[in-house]
């Protein structure tokens, strides 16, 4: 398969017509299949697919991690390029997201007006399920391991009930072919760890080819704070070392302190992933 960052934090320095955007947004190309996982914040990721001879009108499925508005707010573009592509997405009550630090309170989550609007486009998916030949969004995920100390900031808010948000409007995408499979994040809220070890016991005899999407080890974006410290990330890097994962791909809410963690640990079999990247994997 081949996949191209049309959204990320940071952008290739070769590629001044790109721009950089906090988001998030995958263009995937299988043997049979042409996916957009996730949409970042706006019209960026449809900028630089044109910019890169992409065509949006093309995709097939789309597929939205989970209800952040830098990872979704690009839907009524999407919806405006794309005349026939499913949008998949996780079955959840209508929640408002926020994010929280001291005083500072912002929302995070993404405009849902978008869904009302586009209601025979969507199809929720209430537990793990192949929404194509090979192609498997994963509800589901273990608890074997921490998940990410930067989730303390976000708050999911119910009606008049505020709380820690639980992310049970997160899922992950797997794809499966002929030598391994594919494991794509989005953000890993659940914690990378916890999405690789639900994957692996799905697909106990398959190679984990790639590993794609953001880790969320970062703490604070505003300020780019690690999410725990350097014992923390460096546990979890030596934990990605015991799986069979030929290769990892980065970004975004990974944060550049804890990439840099990483890599020390992993060399070249992590990568960061920037704006403009493409990959065979």
């Amino acid at each position: 398969m081949r996949v191209t960052a049309l959204v990320d934090n940071k952008k290739l320095p070769n590629r001044p017509d790109l721009k950089a955007e906090k988001g998030l947004s995958y263009h995937i190309t299988t043997d049979n299949h042409t996916l957009l996982f996730d949409v970042g914040g706006g019209h960026v990721f449809y900028d630089n697919a044109n910019a890169m001879g992409i065509e949006i009108s093309d995709v097939d499925a789309a597929i939205i991690s989970h209800r952040h508005h830098d990872h979704a707010n690009g839907l009524p573009c999407f919806f405006q390029h794309n005349q026939k592509a499913k949008l998949y997405l996780r079955d959840c009550g209508q929640e408002t997201y926020s994010f929280h630090f001291l005083s500072l309170k912002l929302n995070v989550g993404m405009d849902i007006s978008v869904l009302k609007d586009n209601q025979k486009r969507l199809s929720y998916i209430k537990e793990t399920t192949e929404i194509l030949p090979n192609i498997f969004l994963v509800l589901n995920q273990s608890t074997a391991y921490p998940r990410p100390l930067g989730n303390k900031y976000l708050y999911s808010k119910s009606l008049n009930t505020s709380n820690k948000d639980a992310f049970n409007h997160e899922l992950f995408m797997v794809i499966k072919e002929h030598d391994g499979i594919v494991i794509f994040t989005g953000c890993a809220h659940a914690g990378v760890l916890n999405m690789i070890e639900t994957a692996y016991s799905l697909f106990p005899n398959e190679k984990i080819k790639g590993v794609v999407g953001g880790f969320h080890l970062v703490g604070l974006p505003l300020f780019n704070t690690l999410g725990g410290n350097h014992t923390d990330i460096t546990l979890i890097a030596e934990t990605l070392k015991q799986y069979p994962i030929t290769k990892m791909y980065t970004g975004h809410c990974t944060g550049t302190k804890a990439y840099k963690i990483l890599k020390t640990v992993l060399h070249d079999k992590i990568n960061y992933f920037p704006t403009g990247s493409s990959v065979t994997i």
